[in-house]
């Protein structure tokens, strides 16, 4: 079997605009488990889309982008549904910039021989591939853009940012996300930027700047964690759409405390809604419940929700309910990065207070 064989049916992306699942969510509120708590939860996003003083928070975490979800995501940040998000580096690098290049993921098999697949250079995520030669064009250009930039430190923000220029140069017509939030203003974290292509074409220029006694570009995970908070500190109402648990969930979770530990009075997330498949019970991140968060000061309980279900299933019937609602027609673009277009005004005056005590 040649690889074109392999890869040949691509995954395509979820149109929620095509169908309107108002009527069937409607129908869930009234019987039982998870559809209940699906239907509360896309109420609750509606309801956050409405609040004209609140700032949404769209974390990503698990292969979302290779699975179809990209569509959803850009059909929110069109209708102004999205003002930040937070994601894994895989789903804004390995996914969305590796599409906005022209490449694809495709349909597979989880049963194939993976050896097989290694030896054609086909990386399997699950039941989908994807081409690793292409993929090594992906983490060069994240290389080529590195090395077009000031050698310093820069948040994952300042960096995605670069690479929706650099596709607004290059590839303007793509659907892409990180082209989107650059034209739009809504600024993307990846906390962990490094776990992922982003990381391969980043450690090639730090060596190859190294060798030749050059300075080179750095990512600042700190300066994600202090620019995200400054969005919390400034945008005060907040609403939080988590796929997923993991680093970005615990991320935007944070910077409530952050916001406090700096001497700011910041309100908990006032909504919160979590898809997830992973389990309470072993105390780890992914499954810990937005109630346990509460202990923590970082989410209100009066208008949060968990949904246990897998987000390729329960993620289109949400954003498809908020969308055909249309709550989001009143609702403003807030563009989070202006604040950063400008010199900080955060302040520090928090800390010895609670070192005192």
């Amino acid at each position: 079997m040649q690889k074109t064989d392999l890869l040949h049916t691509t995954v395509d992306h979820y149109d929620i605009k095509a169908v309107n699942v108002v009527p069937m969510i409607d129908m869930m509120e009234k019987t039982a488990f998870q559809a209940r708590n699906l239907a509360r939860a896309a109420k609750i996003v509606d309801e956050m889309v409405n609040d004209k003083d609140c700032g949404i928070i769209l974390t990503l975490a698990g292969s979302l982008i290779s699975a179809g979800q990209k569509g959803i995501i850009l059909d929110m940040m069109r209708s102004n549904m999205v003002d930040s998000i937070v994601s894994t580096g895989a789903n804004i690098v390995d996914q969305d910039f590796f599409e906005a290049l022209g490449y694809r993921h495709y349909q597979g098999s989880p049963f194939a021989s993976d050896n097989d697949l290694r030896e054609r250079h086909i990386d399997r995520i699950y039941d989908t591939y994807i081409n690793e030669d292409e993929l090594r064009v992906c983490d060069d250009t994240i290389r080529e853009i590195a090395e077009a930039l000031d050698p310093r430190a820069y948040s994952s923000r300042e960096f995605i940012m670069e690479m929706g220029r650099y596709l607004d140069k290059k590839f303007p017509k793509a659907d892409s996300i990180v082209l989107e939030a650059y034209r739009r203003g809504i600024p993307i974290f990846c906390p962990a930027f490094s776990d992922c292509s982003a990381g391969f074409g980043l450690v090639f220029h730090q060596v190859a700047r190294q060798q030749a006694g050059k300075p080179y570009v750095a990512i600042d995970s700190v300066a994600d964690f202090r620019e995200l908070t400054q969005i919390k500190i400034e945008s005060g109402v907040t609403g939080l759409i988590m796929l997923g648990g993991g680093v970005p969930k615990n991320f935007v979770q944070d910077i409530v405390v952050s916001a406090e530990f700096l001497g700011y009075e910041a309100d908990m997330h006032k909504y919160a809604v979590q898809l997830t498949v992973a389990d309470e019970r072993d105390g780890a991140l992914s499954g810990s419940t937005l109630k346990e968060a509460n202990s923590w000061g970082k989410v209100d309980l009066a208008k949060e929700q968990m949904v246990f279900g897998e987000a390729t299933v329960t993620f289109p019937l949400i954003a498809g309910y908020a969308y055909h609602k249309g709550s989001w027609k009143n609702r403003k673009a807030r563009n989070f990065a202006e604040i950063f277009a400008k010199p900080s005004t955060l302040k520090a005056e928090g800390y010895s207070e609670l070192a005192a005590k």
